[in-house]
């Protein structure tokens, strides 16, 4: 047995320094001291991880090393964040301190580390550790960007080995890195990246759609291959006429992209037209790069007719990650829109690497200040000390979804601002001051109110008055994170200043009565109105919203208010968190039996039924709501809310019926609804609750609600209606109509 044992280890001895040549060779152009710095590494981390194994059983060192592959060959880094990489989880999962490191390596990796390494503090329990590491992840994108791009290429490698999990781990790791990771990969300019990630995340979220577009993709292959070679054989002709040295690639979009196009546009499969795009990609010198793009881009429409409305040029004006590219659509001569895009290696590089390319080409300082003006917002939101975990991640994401517009100041400035900003928005940006003061604008030259949204290339003068001060109003009004806090901390200045007005209320008051103005009597007074803080009390006794004559209820000893025992003890049975008292995270709902004595209800935002995948998820006030994993929301709460989230099973003794709606979509035809109902009453024995159907045009659209036992008599039902002549889809849909 020993010996065996000695056999594989030796083997796995073997894979691992493998691993390691594998990763030298693709670190092209190391110096001899950059080798010998990684060596140090590697020996150090396999000295650190020699005991510790991973989830799948394969040795821990195997991790590091895939991480700082990642590094190499999806993000262009260099020698020190392959240094970085390889340590990244020493300190802490190890013996090896951030001393250790300095020791070793120098000071720029033990940042780099630290940065990298999870806090280990108990947080507050509003908000998740994981909201929390991430908060920290992002404070370093200032000191070091490096830090974030190995996080991300740590959760890549750790989302290609996730099937070794528990479900509902993958399933939480999963929801995670498509709320957090995925967005900010984009936003750092790793579109590869942040498509593998969404893709991997989407197989454990909801396979069988993942499934189902992938072998949908297969079995189109190759007449995309032949209709790719048909559209690209004129303009290859065309460029090698013309003197380019060029190439040719074609991107498929991501499975999770072409899902998101299906969802939001509410069409097929066959109907997605952007399936893949044509990239042509010249080696041309820098300066010649935009007349060259543009030549091309005048080559491609002598074929084929574009869309004017399709035509985006990142070329003049990048955008603020550092992307440069023209795209175009043009239409094919068998019907079929194509898009086609128009770059040079550099450009290319940039796209596929990222921010990481940025370290390679010496950048335009426009370029350079879009970046820093970005990380200048994450800045003043990491420095409000109001902003919790939570909040700043809800703010984060509105920063890092928006797509841009490009506005003037009436000096012809360019300032950058997301899709869907507002006059207010445009305002902070400039200056706090002059959106605090700000009363309205002119957009080129004509008068407009604050909730005016922009356009890409409006010209737009502030109008300002001394008299003016923000409202609550505004938060609906904006769109960017930097406007949102900005008028937040305005709000809180001025409800401290009312606050201030109300103790002095109170303090009259308490003096009337012969009271102390005490710690303890403020206690007892949130308590006896049910105010959750003493600033929130202040705040209503300035407004006039507290009876202060009913603290007479209360007994006065000595100076010192004493709540009544009935009180507080009802008080407490109502404490809106007593949910979370029952709940042990351990424990799996059976949805038919009683929980814990604790309600649970079917979320009314995707309807489970039995055979559903499901989890809990505790509410405040609401007990347990039973939720799909495929349900809008889930993301959303898996992500943010995880430590409020538990398992959940179907009791399957039981039958009961449930609510589940179907759209049926189709060509009209004489008789179909009666065909539609016939299949419902008769051949299924299911009980209809509603049915509506509308027309437009010769096509149908129908909704029902139905009572059905599980998800395999709900699939059957809808098998039923696809067979109907002309029937063309039928979808389960996840929110209530």
């Amino acid at each position: 047995m020993q010996e065996e044992l000695n056999i594989d280890l030796e083997q796995e001895r073997k894979e691992i320094l493998n691993a390691f040549r594998g990763l030298l060779r693709a670190l092209k152009n190391r110096s001899k001291e950059d080798t010998r710095r990684i060596r140090k590494a590697f020996d150090v981390a396999v000295e650190a991880h020699k005991d510790m194994r991973r989830k799948s059983g394969e040795p821990y060192i195997f991790h590091p090393i895939a991480v700082a592959r990642i590094c190499i060959d999806e993000m262009g880094l260099g020698p020190t964040a392959v240094v970085c990489a390889l340590l990244h989880d020493t300190v802490e999962d190890t013996h090896i301190t951030l001393e250790d490191i300095e020791d070793l390596f120098g000071h720029k990796e033990r940042l780099i580390i630290d940065g990298l390494t999870k806090i280990p503090e108990v947080f507050d329990e509003n908000a998740s550790v994981q909201a929390e590491n991430f908060r920290k992840m992002v404070l370093t994108i200032s000191d070091d960007i490096r830090v974030v791009l190995i996080k991300l290429a740590d959760r890549l490698h750790n989302m290609r080995t996730l099937s070794s999990m528990r479900h509902d781990k993958q399933v939480k790791i999963a929801s995670e890195t498509t709320f957090l990771y995925a967005p900010l990969a984009h936003r750092l300019g790793l579109y590869s990246v942040k498509s593998d990630l969404e893709d991997l995340a989407l197989s454990y979220t909801d396979p069988d759609v993942y499934q189902d577009i992938q072998e949908k993709l297969k079995s189109t292959k190759d007449a995309r291959n032949r209709f790719i070679r048909r559209f690209t054989n004129p303009i290859r002709e065309a460029l090698s006429n013309e003197g380019y040295r060029f190439k040719i690639k074609v991107r498929t979009k991501s499975i999770s992209s072409i899902y998101r196009k299906i969802r939001t546009k509410g069409v097929p499969f066959e109907e997605v037209y952007d399936i893949f795009a044509i990239r042509i990609i010249l080696d041309t010198p820098e300066p010649q790069e935009k007349p060259d793009c543009w030549r091309v881009y005048s080559i491609v429409t002598d074929f084929y007719q574009p869309s004017p409305d399709r035509l985006r040029d990142w070329i003049s004006t990048p955008r603020a990650n550092g992307y440069e590219s023209l795209h175009t659509t043009v239409m094919s001569p068998t019907g079929k829109w194509v898009e086609v895009q128009i770059r040079s290696e550099r450009m290319d590089e940039i796209a596929e690497k990222g921010l990481a390319a940025h370290y390679r080409y010496k950048e335009s300082k426009t370029d350079e200040s879009k970046f820093d003006r970005w990380i200048g917002e994450i800045r003043d939101l990491l420095e409000n000390p109001d902003v919790n975990a939570m909040d700043f991640i809800d703010e984060f994401k509105l920063n890092l979804f928006a797509e841009e517009i490009y506005i003037f100041t009436p000096k012809g400035d360019l300032r950058v601002l997301p899709t869907g900003s507002t006059i207010l928005d445009f305002a902070y940006d400039i200056h706090t001051d002059i959106g605090d003061k700000c009363i309205g604008a002119k957009v080129n030259t004509r008068l407009v109110p604050l909730s005016y949204q922009l356009q890409s290339g409006d010209q737009v003068e502030i109008i300002t008055s001394s008299k003016q001060k923000p409202n609550e109003e505004w938060l609906r009004m904006v769109a960017t994170a930097r406007a949102r806090q900005k008028i937040k901390s305005s709000l809180n200045e001025e409800r401290k200043r009312i606050a201030s007005d109300g103790k002095e209320i109170l303090t009259r008051k308490l003096k009337q009565y012969n009271l102390r103005f005490a710690s303890e009597n403020i206690t007892v007074l949130e308590k006896f109105y049910k105010i959750p803080s003493a600033t929130e009390l202040y705040f209503q006794i300035a407004k006039g919203k507290i009876d202060l004559t009913k603290m007479r209820e209360l007994e006065n000893k000595g100076g010192l208010l004493q709540l009544e025992k009935k009180t507080y003890v009802r008080k407490k049975s109502t404490h809106p968190i007593s949910p979370f008292a029952k709940v042990d995270k351990s424990d799996t709902i059976i949805i038919g039996e009683n929980f814990k004595d604790i309600e649970y209800k079917m979320a009314s935002c995707c309807n489970p039924i039995p055979g559903d995948d499901v989890f809990g998820f505790i509410t405040i006030n609401d007990g347990i709501k039973v939720h799909r994993y495929s349900c809008p929301n889930a993301e959303h709460l898996m992500s943010k809310m995880a430590y409020r989230c538990i398992k959940a099973r179907w009791e399957s003794s039981k039958l009961k019926e449930s609510l589940a709606s179907i759209t049926v979509y189709g060509i009209d035809r004489i008789g179909l609804v009666n065909r539609i109902t016939e299949i419902i009453s008769n051949q299924h024995n299911v009980n209809m609750k509603s049915i509506s159907f509308e027309t437009n045009d010769g096509i149908f659209e129908g909704s029902i609600k139905v009572l059905v036992y599980d998800t395999e008599h709900l699939k059957s039902l809808m098998r039923k209606f696809e067979q109907v002549e002309g029937v063309q889809r039928v979808v389960r849909q996840s929110e209530e109509s």
